[in-house]
């Protein structure tokens, strides 16, 4: 197995997917669709061959490496990698992108084959984010996955899809521009010079430089991460992106997109720039809890359940910064061995959450995408009793309602339980995440309530249940909901090493 470039694989066969595609008439849409399914799916087999070969037990190393030299002049290689933190979140990307082809016929009827060609090359994009270990390659994939998101949103979105592409365009766009000018600064401080994440992790180029330095490039890590993630107050993007996004790309966007902001933040800014991060704690803990508690209470406020949905994404992405400001803080409470483990607790948490986030939130948007099919609308206001005319689709929506409210034995439960525990032992005030656990469950249950319970009406009687491609594209992620909710070490077993690793290498910088 380890003669098998097994992530290369992964990487490169949507590109061979997207080019058959583009090759294949356009009249020929079985062939098309075929061609989608074949290497989304052949992705998704080999991406669990990494979860089967992946050795939790080799502590602090990247497992499935691959290094050439790309460009040696400038010191640039085609370094691919993953550990704890990147191998789950590429079975993810594949998992969705596979899930999410196989509910597209039901809602793409033209330009059947640009969408799909748009989907793959997005996915090459997405998972090199996660297996990139050199900062152009990553960098690179970083912009890849931007613009067939914009063309999936600006082509196949709603009424206003193109403000919503335009917006989401030039607002990752910022965030890029800021990180490529921090990885410059890290580059040319760096002797010898490299673009490699790993090798600048050990040498620490900005550690003897002045703290505002360090600061200045922290924030331009920061600015392109919290973009993405999104953080208050760099979050308006999200909600109009969601709302005319195709529903696969809003599967993909919740479920994906948004955690290559928060990766980025666990992957380089704590490790590489642990003193600058220790000054801006504080911010961090502060936006999460704005992240958490508001983006909570604006989901309350919708009628659309699109938007409603996109919202919650917000606060269930503060429990992530949650665990990440935990692991910020500095200080002497580095040498405490349980603030070590707590600070280990929170970024599991972390990492939980955007895994969890991913599963139940993408099925979310895959349950409004089919109830607007038959629909055509998503005002919550103008459903009621669907429970009794489509009791499969009812029963999906609660479950996965319950899950993202944090129902013990359900995958959501385990995230938010691990962000405020640890962080709660770092800084007393996480303890305020509570409050947007509490609104959270007001308002799915109020969710339910709007739309299954009380009487159906006449308009509704007609509908059908759910069909075999829609359950089809569902039902993994209930399986997967299910089990790591109720056998949470099958996931923390992955996790927890690589968290442990990240604590490691800002001790190591801080002397400890």
């Amino acid at each position: 197995m380890d003669k098998v470039p097994l992530l290369s694989l992964i990487l490169w066969l949507p590109i061979v997917g997207m080019v058959l595609i583009l090759l294949t008439p356009k009249e020929q849409v079985r062939l098309i669709r075929f061609w989608a399914h074949l290497f989304t799916g052949a992705v998704l087999v080999l991406s669990l061959g990494l979860w089967f070969g992946f050795g939790p037990e080799l502590h602090g190393v990247m497992q499935f490496e691959e290094r050439y030299n790309w460009v040696p002049l400038l010191g640039i290689r085609y370094h691919l990698g993953i550990d704890g933190l990147s191998m789950p979140l590429v079975v993810l990307t594949a998992l969705l992108t596979f899930l999410s082809m196989v509910y597209s016929p039901t809602a793409i009827h033209h330009r059947e084959k640009e969408y799909y060609a748009l989907f793959l090359l997005l996915e090459t994009g997405m998972i090199g984010v996660f297996i990139a270990l050199d900062f152009v390659l990553f960098y690179v994939f970083w912009e890849v996955s931007l613009v067939p998101m914009y063309f999936l949103i600006g082509i196949w979105g709603g009424p206003k899809r193109e403000y919503a592409a335009i917006k989401f365009f030039l607002y990752t766009l910022l965030g890029s521009v800021a990180m490529l000018l921090s990885i410059l600064v890290c580059y040319f401080n760096s002797s010898p010079r490299t673009f490699d994440m790993m090798e600048l992790t050990q040498q620490q180029p900005l550690a003897k430089a002045p703290l505002i330095v360090q600061a200045l490039v922290w924030l331009g890590f920061y600015l392109a991460f919290a973009i993405k993630v999104p953080v208050f107050p760099f979050h308006t993007w999200l909600p109009d992106a969601h709302v005319e996004a195709p529903t696969a790309g809003s599967v993909i966007l919740a479920g994906i997109l948004l955690k290559m902001g928060t990766y980025g933040l666990v992957r380089v800014n704590l490790p590489l720039l642990p003193e600058a991060s220790d000054v801006f704690w504080g911010l961090l803990g502060i936006l999460a809890l704005i992240n958490i508690i508001y983006g909570s209470l604006v989901a309350m406020g919708q009628d659309d359940l699109k938007k409603l949905i996109a919202y919650s994404s917000i606060g269930h992405m503060g429990f992530v910064m949650l665990g990440v400001a935990a692991a910020a803080k500095d200080g002497m409470a580095f040498a405490d061995a349980a603030t070590r483990s707590a600070k280990v607790m929170a970024l599991n948490g972390a990492t939980w959450t955007m895994i969890a986030h991913g599963l139940m939130t993408g099925a979310m948007f895959l349950l409004v995408g089919v109830i607007y099919e038959r629909a055509h609308h998503r005002d919550l206001n103008r459903f009621g009793g669907l429970w009794a005319q489509m009791p499969v689709y009812g029963s999906l929506f609660v479950f996965f309602a319950m899950a993202e409210l944090g129902l013990p034995g359900l995958a959501g439960f385990w995230g938010e339980f691990f962000s405020v525990l640890g962080s709660f032992r770092i800084y007393q005030w996480a303890g305020f995440a509570v409050l947007g656990i509490v609104i959270t469950a007001a308002y799915f249950l109020w969710t339910v309530q709007r739309m299954f319970l009380g009487e159906l009406r006449d308009e509704y009687r007609h509908f059908p249940d759910m069909n075999l491609r829609e359950q089809l594209s569902l039902w993994p992620l209930v399986v997967l909901t299910f089990l790591v909710g109720v056998y949470p070490p099958i996931l923390l077993r992955v996790i927890q090493p690589a968290m442990e690793q990240v604590v490691e290498w800002m001790m190591r910088v801080h002397g400890f």
